[in-house]
């Protein structure tokens, strides 16, 4: 898009009461200070936006004589197409004009909007704008027009391990999920990991105080014969014949339905005893005649199964007791005395079989928490692996947008990023010419950076716009940029001259 200055008209602007500019492929304004030659450049600022050519505020009234109102109109061609675009001051008041129609501050706005961007356009039009904008806008206005460096070739400019980890992943994810993901994980399994250290920690000293003091072998070794031998001792006294058996059977089930029988005779007193409920236990209304009955019917057929059930348990015992008076004991207690013996033996070598069983017990579970813990372990590294793969990931795109943006440029250098102390990267922007940032360069310098730098924005925009370069004579030489050319210089004791030069 080619924006192209035709005639600027200017009434009673500051010094200016009447003056036409025509402007060609060149065009060289000169005269002396306090001429006028830099109020032409800020009226076309001041027509488009209101303000000086570096963005404040500009008051455009007559400096040296009274007038009633300040007229600026500028004819230009944008795309082969003509505007003609005017704003008048006058008592206080602004009107603005389009294509000579009296138009509102709204339309003037969304009409110069349509046409072009504000800060790029002011940036081509004057190389010292740019530099008063704040780095931010600075830089979001040059990446704007720079494409950042692909997924893939950023990766192949990581260490191998590094891109094998994360190619496969970028695929899925993008890069600020992928961060977040393992942000996450990476918190989730500190915790865990910590907690499966002290798990670990704890079984393992479990497993110490369980810790055997005779060995295995030693233990069955002595307590097999020891089982063998009670085990002949039982046979002895199991050949006293069915009746000892018997009775101990008959006596064993005695005992057992007289404690079943007592049992039911302290619950029969609490089942004849029982409370009907008439109120139902979840609504706590009131139960109904039939329920009620339903409830009576119900606690009957638990009483009289109750009764049936301890009558049956009083046969039992009687038949039992009856059966017992025809049997006659044969004493075998010396064989039981000896069996006690040899259990009094075994039961601590048991007890020492038991220790090795709970040892086993707890050594499978450290082992397990030991897996565990070196599974979080892994899936902990691996996060902090990919969160430092894409710190590097990062540090790359950077180092290679910066070196895509640096190479646009022949003299000034560029400044992206700035890496802080924990090693990740800080946006900023510093423009440089020579080791010296723009703020200590001379006047010259700061007119041949700011060329330099309206000519990389035109080629990256595909915009090509006047430039006015004011002060011209502080530079002896410079490249012809894009675009038209508006030169001023000071010339001693000459007076306001306008000349344009065409191809």
């Amino acid at each position: 898009m080619a924006i192209t200055f035709i005639t600027l008209t200017l009434q009673n602007f500051k010094s200016h009461r009447d003056l036409t500019v025509n402007f060609g492929e060149v065009t060289k304004i000169t005269a002396d200070n306090a001429k006028g030659k830099s109020s032409i450049m800020e009226s076309i600022s001041w027509l488009l936006y209101g303000t000086d050519v570096i963005g404040s505020k500009l008051d455009p009234t007559p400096i040296n004589y009274e007038s009633e109102g300040t007229m600026v109109s500028l004819l230009f061609s944008l795309g082969g197409k003509q505007v003609l675009l005017g704003r008048e001051l006058h008592k206080g008041k602004t009107q603005y004009y389009i294509n000579e129609i009296p138009s509102k501050a709204g339309s003037f706005k969304e009409i110069l909007d349509q046409l072009f961007d504000k800060n790029l356009f002011l940036s081509l039009f004057n190389p010292n704008y740019f530099f008063t904008l704040h780095w931010e806008d600075q830089r979001e206005m040059l990446l704007k027009y720079v494409t950042a460096p692909a997924s893939k070739e950023v990766l192949n400019h990581m260490l191998d391990e590094q891109k094998k980890c994360l190619e496969p992943l970028l695929k899925k994810h993008s890069l600020n999920d992928l961060e977040e993901l393992h942000k996450d994980n990476k918190k989730k399994k500190d915790k865990q990991y910590i907690a499966a250290q002290s798990k670990t920690k704890t079984l393992k000293e479990q497993m110490e105080h369980y810790q055997p003091t005779i060995p295995f072998e030693s233990i069955v070794a002595e307590l097999n014969p020891l089982k063998r031998e009670r085990e002949k001792i039982e046979k002895v006294t199991d050949s006293a014949g069915e009746i000892n058996g018997r009775i101990n059977v008959l006596n064993a089930k005695i005992h057992n339905l007289n404690k079943e029988r007592d049992q039911m005779k302290k619950d029969w007193d609490l089942l004849k005893n029982e409370k009907i409920a008439d109120h139902c236990r979840v609504c706590k209304q009131p139960l109904q005649e039939e329920s009620l009955q339903s409830v009576k019917d119900e606690h009957d057929q638990r009483k009289d199964s109750f009764k049936k059930i301890f009558h049956q348990i009083v046969e039992d015992r009687k038949k039992l007791e009856e059966e017992l008076k025809t049997l006659e004991y044969i004493d075998v207690t010396e064989q039981i005395e000896k069996v006690r013996e040899i259990q009094s033996k075994i039961d601590p070598l048991e007890k020492e079989l038991s220790k090795h069983k709970e040892f086993k017990f707890f050594q499978e579970q450290a082992q397990e928490a030991e897996r565990v813990e070196k599974e979080l372990l892994s899936s902990l590294n691996q996060s902090i692996f990919i969160l430092d793969s894409i710190k590097a990931f990062r540090a790359k795109e950077a180092e290679l947008q910066a070196e895509k943006v640096q190479a646009l440029f022949e003299t000034l250098s560029i400044r992206l990023f700035e890496k802080q102390k924990n090693g990740e990267l800080k946006n900023t922007f510093e423009i440089e010419m020579d080791g010296k940032p723009y703020s200590k360069l001379s006047l010259s310098e700061g007119i041949r950076a700011g060329l330099e730098l309206r000519e990389v924005l035109s080629k990256q925009s595909d915009v090509i716009a006047p430039v006015f370069v004011d002060n011209a004579e502080s530079i002896t030489s410079f490249q012809q940029p894009t675009g038209q050319l508006i030169i001023s210089r000071v010339v001693a004791g000459e007076e306001l001259k306008i000349e344009r030069v065409d191809a």
